[in-house]
């Protein structure tokens, strides 16, 4: 059975970009392979973060996953900063990474020109990826088309770390892309983000996906109520491949070209489906959230999973590169 980990930043609530991206995907494959999903904390804090609310944050992500069918019977669950083995391998791997591949990743180079002063971790966190799969010996990774780049580094540095100290040790991983592979935000151009204020939480009420949904950008040439469009411009028609039937997707799309209905009509369609979608999660997410203390222990244990596998591999990690348990001093 293919072991495979993926990971997500505990930026709070849900968005229907992060499910229909990744955990719809995890859910299905929690059944079909052994899984790890991991809440990576380490990784949020290389951008500026609100101190304060990182472990609410934590907290809810968690809630979010286990509302949209996470089952701990099936798959680990667990939070990064929990496992300090993930930060002693990423150490080890900056060891025979060069800096002219972290240097050519295009997230850092995007995300460097908005920084002032480029942190070091920004540069790093590709590395920190492969101590977080390589560290369980992942051999599948959920990605979408925006992280193949960082897999592909992350199987260099498998390969790097092999040839110095132990041939065949750690797997190359490989991509495994997702049904959706980018998720377009509400604004009609930028991948969904909650940073950008584009999304529709998972977890919203009825009331507030339509208030989201109201203004969200359609067909940018249909102006008039009157004017027929096409669907196939429209990002809110993408949408209601994920979350109406066949039937209904094809009547969005016939009521769109022959402009039997407006945009408001087709978005109030779309409203009811994503609301209808994700009422059991909503229901779910309301238990969890009443009883704090499952949620913690679920995390504790999943936790306690990872370190038992992760343990292991940092001492055999340290046994191959000439490192010692001991007490000898420096």
């Amino acid at each position: 059975m293919s072991r495979i980990f993926s990971g997500i930043q505990p930026s709070g609530e849900l968005h229907i970009g992060n499910y229909l991206g990744a955990v719809e995907n995890w859910v299905r494959l929690q059944r079909q392979h052994e899984c790890l999903i991991c809440i990576v904390d380490y990784h949020a804090i290389t951008q500026d973060y609100d101190v304060s609310a990182l472990q609410r944050r934590t907290h809810e992500m968690a809630i979010g996953l286990l509302a949209s069918g996470i089952d701990t019977d099936d798959c680990i669950l667990f939070t990064q900063s929990h496992v300090p083995e993930h930060t002693e391998l990423a150490w080890v791997f900056m060891s025979v990474t060069p800096l002219g591949d972290l240097e050519r990743m295009t997230q850092f180079k995007d995300k460097s020109k908005k920084q002032e002063s480029i942190r070091a971790g920004l540069m790093n966190y590709p590395v920190l990826q492969a101590a977080d799969v390589l560290l369980y010996k992942a051999d599948r990774v959920p990605v979408g088309e925006d992280q193949v780049q960082h897999l592909e580094l992350m199987r260099e540095i498998a390969r790097k770390w092999n040839a110095r100290y132990c041939d065949g040790y750690f797997p190359e991983p490989k991509a495994q892309l997702t049904r959706a592979r980018r998720i377009i935000g509400l604004d009609g151009s930028a991948k969904m983000s909650k940073s950008l204020g584009n999304t529709i939480g998972i977890l919203e009420e009825p009331e507030s996906i339509w208030k989201l949904l109201r203004p969200a950008v359609t067909d940018p040439a249909r102006i008039r109520r009157s004017d027929p469009g096409d669907p196939d411009k429209c990002n809110i028609y993408s949408l209601h491949k994920y979350f109406g039937s066949e039937d209904q997707t094809a009547e969005v799309a016939s009521n769109c070209r022959s402009a039997g209905w407006g945009c408001i009509d087709c978005k109030k369609v779309l409203s009811e489906a994503i609301s209808v979608h994700f009422r059991p999660v909503r229901e779910r997410a309301a238990d969890l959230r009443a009883n704090p203390a499952r949620v913690r222990e679920i995390l504790g244990a999943g936790a306690a999973k990872a370190r038992s596998i992760a343990g292991e591999t940092i001492r055999e990690v340290r046994e191959h590169m000439g490192l010692r348990e001991g007490s000898a001093s420096w």
